[in-house]
């Protein structure tokens, strides 16, 4: 067993293809194959089922796979050591973030880092909090910007920005004549929300009290997966939906004049930049940081906030 085959199960595992996994590894198919197959006679398990298609980790595969990725991240630190005791601060940084912060903080980061910190090679990732996660404790992400606190045992959290959650209004709605809402008074069946796998759903959910009041009742009519579509779906239907502070500022003059506060309500979610404890290139996760801070308005980096924060 060498460190060479585990690369070429992870990449088999990543692309669901001999190929494609082949061409990722600068290698030829048959060679990729060969050594896959060497290591299969070696521990004596199937690691992929080659009936399938796409290729499938067996049962056991799945494990070696993902003991495979811890190996590789822990080989890899080797280096990222020495690294840190120089104090060089380039080389690439996987960051992965969640969809309901990736489409309005992305373009300003990617932005920061082609003009001040071109030393660093950034490489983004859209997936969802529990997928980030996975993939930030195995190694194949160094970091991931999610919304906390998470409290895992394996992960730190460096809180950047705190950003405040705002009702956006139909005005078909009659809470649209009132400047604040009152969240005791809203009809629960009128509240569009994201879909469950997005950690932004539970935090409304919190918000508004729903899963206390909704027990037993089936009264959400559409879920999306993006709050740009239930916006649009408010804009031309009556209800409310619940959207968070840098995704109202993108609104169009016209939309801001669906925002309400809340009554009587300070809430906020808490969003960090997240790390494995073990990850040792801190010097390079302290410039991501500040590059991700430098992409924030400085309003939404007020400690005072995390008072406020909505627990996930």
């Amino acid at each position: 067993m060498n460190i060479q085959q585990l690369e070429y199960i992870i990449a088999v595992d990543n692309f669901r293809h001999f190929a494609k996994a082949a061409e990722m590894c600068y290698v030829t198919q048959p060679t990729l194959s060969m050594m896959i197959q060497k290591l299969e006679e070696e521990l004596d398990v199937k690691i992929f089922d080659r009936s399938k298609h796409p290729v499938e980790p067996t049962g056991a595969g799945k494990q070696v796979v993902e003991q495979a990725r811890i190996a590789l991240k822990h080989f890899k630190q080797i280096k990222e050591v020495v690294e840190q005791e120089q104090n060089i601060v380039k080389g690439s940084f996987k960051l992965g973030v969640i969809p309901t912060i990736a489409s309005y903080l992305v373009p300003s980061l990617l932005n920061k880092q082609y003009s001040a910190y071109s030393e660093i090679e950034l490489t983004l990732k859209e997936s969802t909090t529990q997928q980030l996660v996975r993939d930030v404790l195995n190694g194949s992400l160094d970091g991931g910007i999610l919304a906390g606190p998470l409290k895992h045992p394996g992960l730190s959290e460096f809180p950047i920005y705190y950003e405040k959650f705002y009702a956006y209004v139909s005005p078909c709605e009659d809470a649209y004549r009132e400047k604040e809402i009152d969240l005791d008074k809203i009809d629960i069946s009128n509240v569009w929300l994201l879909e469950n796998e997005h950690c932004l759903r539970g935090q409304i959910e919190r918000l508004c009290r729903m899963k206390k009041k909704s027990a037993g009742a089936s009264v959400v009519k559409y879920e999306s997966g993006s709050i740009d579509t239930l916006i649009h779906v408010v804009d031309c239907n009556p209800g409310i939906t619940i959207i968070p502070e840098m995704h109202a500022m993108g609104l169009t003059e016209d939309q801001q004049e669906n925002l309400r506060t809340f009554k009587n309500l300070t809430a906020v979610r808490e969003v960090s930049l997240v790390t494995s404890t073990d990850y040792v290139r801190k010097a390079l996760r302290n410039v991501v940081l500040e590059m991700i801070r430098e992409a924030v308005p400085k309003s939404m980096q007020d400690p005072r906030l995390k008072a406020h924060v909505v627990d996930l």
